[in-house]
C-alpha cells in the first residue's frame, strides 16, 4: 500500500478533468486532481492537500506527455486565476467542457443525452468586451491587472490574451498617470486609498468606454486622465467616473459621472442594436453570444403567433430576437436599470410586441400564472446559482410545449434539469457554446418538453446513494436551506443544526437523521442566530 501523505510522490495517469479545469487521477481509491494536466498523460506527482477521499497534488515530472500539450503562450499562465487551458489544443479543450456537460446532465440531472461537440470560437484570443482591472499597491509597486488564483492579491498584467489591444493601450495610459500624479490605489483591508478598479468596455464598433471605480467623490487631476486615455485610444468615446465608497466585494456603486464624451457605446447582436452603459449586462463575447442565441432560437421552434415568457431577461437581448420569431414575448428581470434598458431596447428596434416587468423571475411568473398566462414557449438564462428552488414548479403549472433552459454554469443547471423532471418536463437535446475560450467557463442550451411523469422512475432516480435523501420531506431539501440561510443571512449552518431546529417546530425527521454515533458523544446546540435563520428559511419553504 502506497504511503499517501502530503509530500509524498507519485506515478499518476490522467484520465479526465474537473469542472475548474484540472486534471483527475487516482491513487489507491483516492480522487487526485492536479492541475496544467491532460488526460492520457502520466506524471509524477506531489501531493500537497490529502483528506479522506481525495487529495490535491503538483506535477513535478511529466513522464508521458500528451499529444494535446501545447506551450502555454502567456508569460502570466499560471500566476493569474483568468485562464484554465492554454497548456492544451483548443480542441482538447472543447472535448474537456463537452465532457463537463456531459457528467453534469448524467450525474446530477439523472439524463443522458446524444450531446454534440461544443461550438468553439473561431477567434478564442482578444473576445472579451469587458474587462475590469482590480487596482491595488503592493510591495512590488502599483499593480492594474487580475486576481492571482483564489485570493485578492493583484497581479500586474501589462496585457492579456483575453482582451483587445486597445483595452492593453488603455490599461497602460491608466497605470502611467496613476504613478506620475502619485494617485493612490484602494486598500481593502484598511479601507483607505481612491481608486479601486479600472473598467473598460469596447464594441465591434472598435469604439471604448472607461469608467474608473474610486473610493472617493472626485479624482485628482481629471482632466491630465482624460487627455492621455484618449491619445493611448484614438476611438475612445467616453470617461467616465463611478463612486463607489462601501466596504463590498461589489464593483460598481451607484453614482455616475461623465468627465468627458459619452456614457454609453451602440453594440450589434442578431441584427438588433444596443445601447450598453457600463452598469448594462452583455455577454463579453459577442461572435459566439451570436451561436448562443441562434441555438436558443432554435430549440424554441418559434412559428410567429406564440407567447413566450422570458425571465432573467437583463437588458432584452435574447427578449428582442425572440420578439422578432414570436408573436408575443414577456421579459422579466430583478434589477430596475436592466427594465428600463430593455424597454428602451425595444423602442430603438421597433419591436412592438415585447412588454417587460421588474421583479424577482419567480414572483412575476407566480403573478403571471395565477393571471391566467400560458405561453408556448419560456426561456430562462438565470444566474450562475441557476433557478430558485420554487420556480420549476411554478413553470411547468403554466403548461408550456417547450422551455429552453440557457445556463452558464452545467452543475447548477443539470441540478434544475433533475426538479423539472420531477413536475413532467424533461431534457430531450443540449448543446454547449464556448463563450469563454481558454477558461473553464461554457454556456449550455437545453430544451425540455413536456412527457409523462413516470412515479416510479422519479422515485428510483431520487434514491440513488448520492442524493440528499432530505429531499423527500415536505417542503425543501436540507441543502436547499442551507443556501437559502447562507444568501439571505451570510451564515453557514449544518444539516445537523437544520434537524434540531425542524424537531423544535414539530417536523419530521429521520429517526437516526445527525444524531450522535455513540452515546458518549457530545453533540453542539444549534447558536440562537443561526436557529432563527433556519426558522425563516422553514416559513419561506411553508414548511410551518
Amino acid at each position: 500500500m502506497a504511503d499517501i501523505r502530503k509530500n509524498t510522490v507519485h506515478t499518476l495517469d490522467i484520465t479526465g478533468y474537473t469542472a475548474e479545469g484540472m486534471g483527475v487521477a487516482r491513487l489507491e481509491g483516492r480522487v487526485v486532481f492536479v492541475p496544467f494536466t491532460i488526460r492520457g498523460e502520466r506524471w509524477a506527482v506531489r501531493l500537497e492537500k490529502v483528506n479522506k477521499n481525495v487529495a490535491w497534488g503538483r506535477g513535478v515530472e511529466l513522464l508521458v506527455p500528451s499529444s494535446e500539450r501545447i506551450e502555454p503562450d502567456c508569460p502570466l499562465y499560471g500566476k493569474c486565476g483568468g485562464c484554465q487551458f492554454r497548456h492544451m489544443t483548443y480542441g482538447e479543450e472543447l472535448h474537456a467542457k463537452r465532457q463537463r456537460i456531459a457528467d453534469a446532465l448524467e450525474r446530477v440531472g439523472r439524463v443522458k443525452l446524444d450531446l454534440p461537440p461544443v461550438l468553439g470560437a473561431e477567434i478564442p484570443d482578444r473576445y472579451r468586451n469587458k474587462v475590469q482591472f482590480p487596482v491595488s499597491q503592493g510591495r512590488q509597486g502599483l499593480s492594474v491587472g487580475y486576481y492571482r488564483p483564489r485570493s485578492h492579491d493583484v497581479l500586474d498584467a501589462p496585457d492579456c490574451l483575453l482582451q483587445p489591444w486597445a483595452v492593453t493601450k488603455l490599461r497602460e495610459a491608466f497605470q502611467g498617470w496613476m504613478e506620475a500624479h502619485r494617485v493612490p490605489a484602494y486598500e481593502e483591508e484598511s479601507g483607505k486609498g481612491l481608486i479601486r478598479h479600472l473598467y473598460v468596455r469596447t464594441s465591434s464598433r472598435g469604439e471604448c468606454l472607461v469608467c474608473v471605480v474610486a473610493n472617493g467623490e472626485r479624482l485628482p487631476r481629471e482632466e491630465a486622465l482624460v487627455e492621455v486615455l484618449r491619445q493611448a485610444e484614438p476611438r475612445l468615446a467616453g470617461v467616465i467616473f463611478n463612486a463607489n465608497t462601501k466596504d463590498t466585494n461589489v464593483i460598481l456603486g451607484d453614482s455616475y459621472r461623465t468627465l468627458w464624451g459619452r456614457d454609453w457605446l451602440e453594440e450589434e447582436l442578431c441584427q438588433l442594436n444596443f445601447r450598453l452603459s457600463v452598469p448594462s449586462f452583455f455577454q463579453v463575447n459577442r461572435a459566439q453570444t451570436q451561436r448562443l442565441y441562434s441555438v436558443a432560437l432554435d430549440f424554441a421552434q418559434l412559428s410567429g403567433t406564440e407567447t413566450v415568457l422570458d425571465l432573467y431577461c437583463g437588458i432584452g437581448t435574447i427578449s428582442l430576437a425572440l420578439a422578432k420569431r414570436a408573436g408575443r414575448v414577456i421579459g422579466a428581470e430583478i434589477v430596475p436599470q436592466a427594465i428600463e434598458d430593455a424597454r428602451e431596447n425595444a423602442q430603438r428596434n421597433k419591436i412592438d410586441n415585447a412588454e417587460f416587468f421588474c421583479g424577482d423571475a419567480g414572483a412575476v411568473a407566480r403573478h403571471l400564472a395565477e393571471e391566467g398566462l400560458q405561453p408556448q414557449v419560456i426561456s430562462v438564462d438565470p444566474p450562475r446559482k441557476g433557478l430558485a428552488p420554487d420556480v420549476p414548479e411554478i413553470l411547468t403549472g403554466m403548461a408550456p410545449d417547450r422551455i429552453v433552459y440557457v445556463s452558464c454554469d452545467p452543475a447548477t443547471l443539470a441540478r434544475d434539469v433533475n426538479r423539472f423532471a420531477a413536475w413532467g418536463y424533461n431534457a430531450v437535446k443540449a448543446q454547449g457554446v464556448d463563450l469563454f475560450p481558454r477558461t473553464a467557463h461554457v454556456e449550455t442550451v437545453v430544451l425540455l418538453s413536456k412527457g409523462e411523469i413516470d412515479s416510479q422512475k422519479v422515485r428510483v432516480e431520487f434514491s440513488l446513494e448520492d442524493m440528499d435523501m432530505s429531499g423527500f420531506q415536505k417542503g425543501a431539501t436540507y441543502g436547499e436551506i442551507k443556501a437559502y440561510v447562507l444568501e439571505k443571512f451570510g451564515l453557514k449552518v449544518s444539516s445537523l443544526y437544520i434537524s434540531q431546529v425542524k424537531r423544535k417546530c414539530g417536523l419530521e425527521v429521520g429517526e437516526n437523521y445527525n444524531q450522535a454515533k455513540s452515546e458518549n458523544a457530545k453533540v453542539p446546540t444549534c447558536p440562537p442566530e443561526k436557529e432563527k435563520a433556519i426558522r425563516a428559511a422553514l416559513k419561506y419553504y411553508k414548511m410551518f
